[in-house]
């Protein structure tokens, strides 16, 4: 018996060495543009589009396991795998679209950031935008990859208590939840925001960021074979995570928002955290701007990642902070992302497309 507790310990502390990449990509789906779809798809529809979250999430665990095995393996990310082994025109078509997915991803996270400022502090969303931008790119070429990723560890950890906050407060109708969560629908007119769930879900910039996050710097097969032994339980736990954070943001959109006979789509993420103070109390408001800024920073940490992995990538380099290529990379995604803000009129529809 001692030997089997013994083993089991030795299990467990082995994941949580192993725990950490899986986690450091959910953040990118928990991000201000998956608030704004997910409380549109719950202010909107009520419990009926949590299917999408379900099955894009299964689809999710599937790629980013696939994505984080090529990493482990070969020792190269998507883009230097596309680099090494694909013609140049398809691997310059390819990832050029992935830059320009990464950058695309850059402006909501940035923007949702921007708006929680503004929600807590008054400050101008361009302004705040800006602000943002500057923060990151501190983070980015000052800090080693180990800090931010526990810096992201916490910032997830402080976003999904957040939300089990708000649930815990709103009234759930948990009935419509558990049919709403494996049945599919589609509410008339409810295609943009399905669409909206699926690719806020399923990003292509985790994908790069995970091939590359993943690799170790010890290659002999018994390291190897240890982190294709943990990796599964890291995603699969991760991706559940995600799906937990999502599923509880349109729930407790549902309940706060969604009236049947009156179904309305909240179109302004500062209107959803006003209208929750006097319908859960002054601290709910509060926290959800919170949670928001947070989800912000750290999922804008991860896109300018993502972007340094792509665009060293072309170059057949790996991620490397202090190598031109990979400034470069960060660099060309995230100052885009802010410029374009400038140039929006609703931030909202922003985030949501």
């Amino acid at each position: 018996m001692k030997q089997n507790r013994k083993r089991k310990e030795t299990a467990g502390m082995n994941f949580l060495r192993y725990l950490g990449p899986g986690l450091f990509v959910t953040v990118g789906f928990i991000d201000p543009g998956n608030w704004a779809s997910n409380i549109a798809a719950g202010s909107g529809y009520g419990y009926e589009l949590l299917w999408m979250v379900t099955l894009s999430t299964i689809m999710l665990i599937f790629l980013q396991h696939n994505a984080a095995h090529l990493g482990i393996v070969t020792g190269k990310c998507l883009s230097e795998a596309a680099s090494l082994y694909l013609p140049a025109w398809l691997k310059n078509t390819i990832l050029a679209t992935a830059m320009m997915a990464a950058v695309a991803t850059a402006m909501a996270e940035i923007l949702g950031g921007a708006i929680a400022l503004q929600m807590l502090f008054g400050i101008p969303i361009k302004l705040g935008s800006m602000m943002i931008l500057v923060l990151v790119l501190i983070c980015e070429f000052t800090s080693a990859y180990k800090r931010i990723e526990k810096l992201i560890i916490v910032f997830v950890s402080l976003i999904g208590f957040s939300f089990l906050f708000e649930v815990w407060i709103a009234d759930i109708d948990w009935a419509q939840a558990a049919v709403g969560w494996v049945k599919p629908s589609f509410p008339e007119h409810s295609m943009p925001v399905i669409l909206s769930v699926l690719g806020a879900v399923v990003m292509p910039h985790n994908l790069f960021l995970h091939s590359e996050i993943i690799q170790s710097r010890q290659w002999n097969l018994e390291v190897i074979a240890r982190q294709l032994k943990y990796e599964f339980k890291d995603t699969l736990f991760s991706m559940i995570i995600g799906w937990a954070i999502n599923s509880a943001m349109i729930l407790m959109a549902a309940a706060t928002f969604f009236q049947p006979q009156n179904a309305k789509q909240v179109d302004d993420l500062a209107t959803a955290g006003k209208m929750l103070t006097p319908l859960l109390g002054n601290a709910a408001s509060v926290i959800f701007a919170a949670a928001l800024l947070l989800a912000g920073i750290s999922s804008s940490i991860t896109a300018g990642m993502a972007g340094g992995t792509i665009f060293s990538g072309i170059f057949n380099k790996p991620y490397e902070i202090k190598s031109k290529e990979t400034r470069w990379g960060i660099l060309l995604t995230m100052i885009p992302a802010a410029a374009v803000i400038l140039l929006i009129d609703s931030p909202f529809q922003g985030l949501l497309y």
